[in-house]
């Protein structure tokens, strides 16, 4: 049976136009005109509601196995499902056993197996000393590896040095997959620490100076000299010091195969915002402050910043030390997966860009990045039925309850917002449509062939 699905504005890769998507058997056939319908389709009008390709998002923290009292893939599907993703690439590190051999992602897709409402991927990990694993873990399906420059916060998934990464770049680069590197160095982690001794840790200010814009920007340079001696495709993750941006631009500029992403509570708070004792923003590399996310913004306007990706970060509330407020004490990293499309179309408002725009930063730039551009990221024939609707007309204020994670706890609740997700469709059929899930979890794992 065909479908169509109607909208005064589909976004595909040609630009905004009234129309319709003519849907069989789960994929899309045609985006036309609504008097070129079938009359024996079965026609749903959204109206003036927006109908986006699904969103997919590549850096989220699903934690399981192992850690599925932080959240799991049954709560961020459909955290994700609310928030107009259609798939998720799930970072390797705070699973147990970490995603950094063939077994451990064996171990992941077993669990993951009938509990996710939208698709999802795994990176793999690069490590300490896991550098025989790298090609085997490609061939197993990954789309890429993820490794940290510094500590990152749990025991098992060890940082890697620069002798370990140059002993892994080798596979890497044969592999043709992209590294993911957390860049921030610990030289001047270490240096600022020395200076913070008798600070008070319950001010954001000290932690700000304790993630200084030098560890970023020192990391990234290293990286930079790196892939320009390797061919390895570069990623960097969650920029969020401007200071790095004419580095990454002349090493795009020279050809190095270099992407970058940032993430919402970078685009949206900054550190004049945050009070002491606010450890639900606190977050790796920090939130800096407005001016510099200014400059964020103006290099996604100018295309020197790819994507926006969530970072995803949630734990148990007694995590985040709320009662205590100690920066030093807390677990650094954000939620919000199903409430950053109206942060991001509240933030373009603002300054001027559009639902164009958005669907390259959040759905055709990951989709590339993790390997699947020709299947996800635009509303093109021959492709999956996966969208999300979105009334940009609507607004609300986030409450605990349009969180749908594990955890409802979040920096975002009380902010108002502009865009509701009105529903979300995998394969033609909603997984999620006017604050209700679908019954049924069909979503299921994306492998490189």
């Amino acid at each position: 049976m065909a479908y169509a699905f109607l909208s005064k504005r589909v976004v595909t890769p040609e630009g905004i136009r009234a129309g319709a998507l003519l849907v069989d058997a789960g994929r899309i056939v045609a985006v036309c005109d609504a008097a070129e319908v079938p009359r024996d389709a079965v026609v749903q009008d959204f109206g003036d509601a927006a109908l986006l390709p699904g969103l997919v998002d590549t850096h989220v923290h699903i934690n399981q196995p192992g850690r599925t009292e932080w959240e799991g893939f049954r709560t961020a599907t459909r955290a994700a499902a609310a928030g107009g993703y259609t798939t998720l690439v799930d970072m390797p590190l705070n699973c147990l056993p970490e995603t950094t051999t063939v077994a451990a992602l064996e171990a992941k897709r077993e669990e993951a197996a009938g509990e996710c409402q939208i698709d999802w991927m795994s990176w793999g990990g690069a490590v300490a000393d896991n550098q025989e694993h790298i090609l085997p873990l490609a061939a197993a399906g990954v789309p890429g590896f993820k490794c940290f420059l510094i500590y990152p916060g749990c025991d098992g998934f060890t940082m890697i040095d620069q002798q370990q990464l140059e002993a892994a770049l080798p596979a890497i680069a044969q592999s043709g997959l992209p590294l993911l590197v957390h860049a921030e160095l610990a030289g001047p982690i270490d240096d600022a620490a020395a200076g913070l001794r008798d600070a008070d840790w319950r001010r954001y200010a000290t932690y700000l100076a304790s993630r200084p814009d030098e560890a970023e920007l020192q990391a990234i340079q290293l990286m930079i000299r790196l892939c320009r001696r390797y061919g390895f495709r570069l990623h960097i993750v969650h920029l969020s010091t401007a200071l790095a941006l004419a580095e990454l631009r002349a090493a795009r500029a020279e050809g190095l195969p270099v992407t970058v992403e940032t993430c919402p509570h970078y685009l949206h708070f900054c550190a004049e915002r945050i009070a002491d004792g606010a450890t639900l923003w606190k977050c790796a590399p920090p939130i800096r402050s407005r001016t510099n996310g200014e400059a964020l913004w103006q290099a996604l306007g100018a295309g020197d910043i790819d994507m926006i990706v969530t970072d995803h970060s949630p734990c148990p509330p007694e995590m985040k030390g709320i009662e205590g407020g100690r920066f030093d004490l807390a677990w650094g990293g954000v939620a919000g997966l199903s409430v950053v499309l109206p942060v991001i179309y509240t933030e373009c408002l603002r300054r001027g860009f559009g639902l164009e725009e958005i669907v390259r930063w959040m759905s055709a730039a990951p989709a590339a990045l993790a390997g699947i551009a020709d299947q996800a990221g635009a509303l093109v024939a021959r492709r999956e039925a996966n969208f999300t609707v979105f009334d940009t007309k609507a607004s609300f204020t986030v409450t605990p309850e349009v969180l749908h994670f594990r955890h409802a706890v979040s920096p975002y609740v009380g902010e108002t917002l502009r865009g509701v997700v009105q529903a979300t469709y995998l394969r033609s059929e909603p997984v999620y449509r006017g604050g209700e899930f679908a019954t049924a979890a069909v979503g299921r794992e994306v492998r490189l062939s």
